[in-house]
């Protein structure tokens, strides 16, 4: 599988965004409601790729800097974070590593970019991806975004890999 960065915008990104959110339709009732500007995963600042298969698109994922939010009590984001967000691989080619390769991208991009912490959200229906992270070295962290509430959300960290 090859890299490539790309504009949120881009044309496989849609398609992949697309099936992304309907996977989520498949698992959850309903797509990702969470705000996504598509600015927030511009570089210098933010990151989106994609991944392909002789020319097919097929994985993506992008991370988006988040801050501390003022006003928020107990609000478990810092300064430097870096929230992953439309981490995904199509059906027909899971199992061979390609998310563990688009999720080191993501860290190394992070890191270049001077971002200290991965931060994300994922749910319990998505067994896999939890034991992903997990096995990359991410701790269960408080909630944060629209979904800190929902009991089948689980919050998930990382300090930024600091070799790459």
């Amino acid at each position: 599988m090859e890299l490539h960065a790309r504009a949120y915008g881009h044309p496989d990104v849609t398609l992949l965004v697309a099936a992304v959110q309907w996977e989520y339709v498949q698992r959850y009732g309903d797509g990702d409601a969470t705000p996504v500007d598509p600015d927030e995963f511009a570089p210098p600042h933010g990151f989106f790729t994609v991944g392909y298969v002789a020319g097919t698109p097929v994985a993506c994922g992008g991370w988006r800097p988040r801050d501390a939010e003022l006003g928020e009590l107990g609000e478990p984001l810092r300064d430097g974070d870096a929230e992953i967000k439309r981490m995904f691989v199509l059906v027909t080619h899971r199992g061979r590593g390609y998310a563990r390769a688009v999720l080191g991208e993501l860290e190394r991009t992070a890191a270049r970019a001077g971002r200290r912490r991965m931060v994300l959200e994922t749910g319990l229906s998505q067994p896999e991806a939890m034991a992903l992270y997990m096995s990359a070295g991410y701790t269960e962290m408080a909630g944060f975004g629209v979904y800190r509430h929902s009991p089948n959300s689980r919050y998930f960290a990382k300090p930024v890999p600091r070799n790459g």
